[in-house]
């Protein structure tokens, strides 16, 4: 009896897979070494292969897909609410496959070897800024065990850092421990600048990349983390699911008559959404020096809720243009007077209320 869907549970050693029929019927239930689950696959007949969104996913899927199989990876918090019983790996896999069959599910696009080389440099990028940072406020607060005051920007830290190195109230091993942190603070420069430059190049060659770097607020990162992950969004139906997935939108409380929204969900990629939010501030910052419709959207709700909302709220706008953008391949071109809802399909222009 042949399986329709197959059912895997990963991790780094020991796989679980389970076999079921069309009908839902158990075909085959098997535990397997790492080995021979690499034996496994070319082995597989041509079928259906879930699995969840986790460490390694995407390189098998890949392995399926190249074998003639249909993949679909499900995002970890859908799984979750299928566990029944005990936690163990055959009742995950079980849930794995009960959630893959849940109409209307949402699954994870499967990304290429480059789109997780594109986005392995983000990543490595996010750690040695986290590490600077780390430099610095220990740097700084060592200083002030000595009575030396330091504040930010990163700019005036290096240039009051370079000036204690002749401060004779400072002992002699600790001025030799600050050129130490001199020194480390120019080697994550040079670790930094290399991969902003390895991301302009890869976005000179993205043709997706080109068209997010049209719209405000988004630069060379942002353009190059979006482009990496969702491609030209064919993983999503409309514009509103962008943002969704981004977690931009208020949470949901909902009975009877009372309806209620709260915070922003936080769902999906930390990273991703932290760029766009940091983008969104440049807008809205100087959303007052412009007269384009976006502009005036911006100033208009910033002035009504707050800078804080406001960001978010034009980050939210930014990733539904981003769908848009990417769906007619064109790049952005700011609007004047058409008010915030209006749109114009056969133009080349976007619509900032969408």
């Amino acid at each position: 009896m042949k399986a329709s869907t197959v059912s895997i549970d990963l991790a780094k050693s020991v796989f679980q897979v389970l076999g079921v029929t069309d009908t839902g019927k158990k075909v085959f239930s098997k535990r397997l070494s790492r080995q021979q689950f690499i034996e496994f696959i070319p082995q597989l007949e041509s079928c259906h292969v879930v699995m969840e969104a986790c460490m390694s996913s995407h390189y098998w899927a890949r392995c399926f897909v190249r074998a003639g199989h249909r993949v679909e990876l499900l995002p970890a918090q859908y799984v979750t609410p299928f566990v029944r019983g005990n936690k163990n790996d055959k009742n995950d896999c079980l849930a794995i496959y009960e959630a893959s069959q849940r109409p209307g599910m949402r699954f994870v696009p499967i990304k290429t070897e480059n789109q997780q080389s594109i986005m392995a440099l983000h990543r490595q990028r996010d750690r040695l800024i986290a590490g600077r940072t780390a430099c610095v406020n220990q740097t700084r607060s060592l200083l002030l065990e000595f009575g030396v005051i330091i504040h930010s920007p990163l700019k005036t830290f290096r240039r009051a850092l370079l000036e204690q190195l002749d401060n004779p109230a400072l002992p002699p091993l600790f001025r030799l421990t600050l050129n130490d942190v001199i020194d480390e603070l120019a080697a994550f420069d040079v670790r930094l600048g290399r991969i902003l430059g390895l991301i302009k190049q890869l976005n000179d060659q993205s043709e997706a990349a080109q068209i997010l770097l049209s719209l405000p607020g988004v630069g060379p990162i942002i353009a190059s983390a979006f482009s990496a992950c969702i491609d030209k969004g064919q993983a999503f139906s409309s514009a509103d699911e962008l943002p969704v997935w981004l977690g931009l939108t208020p949470r949901q409380y909902a009975s009877g008559n009372t309806n209620r929204l709260g915070n922003i969900t936080k769902r999906g990629d930390g990273y991703l959404r932290k760029q766009l939010i940091h983008g969104a501030r440049t807008v809205v910052s100087h959303a007052h020096k412009k007269q384009d419709d976006l502009s005036r959207w911006v100033s208009a709700i910033k002035a009504r809720r707050g800078i804080n909302k406001a960001v978010v709220a034009t980050a939210r706008r930014l990733a539904r243009l981003m769908w848009i953008l990417l769906q007619r391949q064109t790049r952005y071109q700011p609007q004047f007077g058409q008010g915030p809802c209006q749109m114009d399909s056969q133009s080349q222009g976007v619509c900032h209320g969408a």
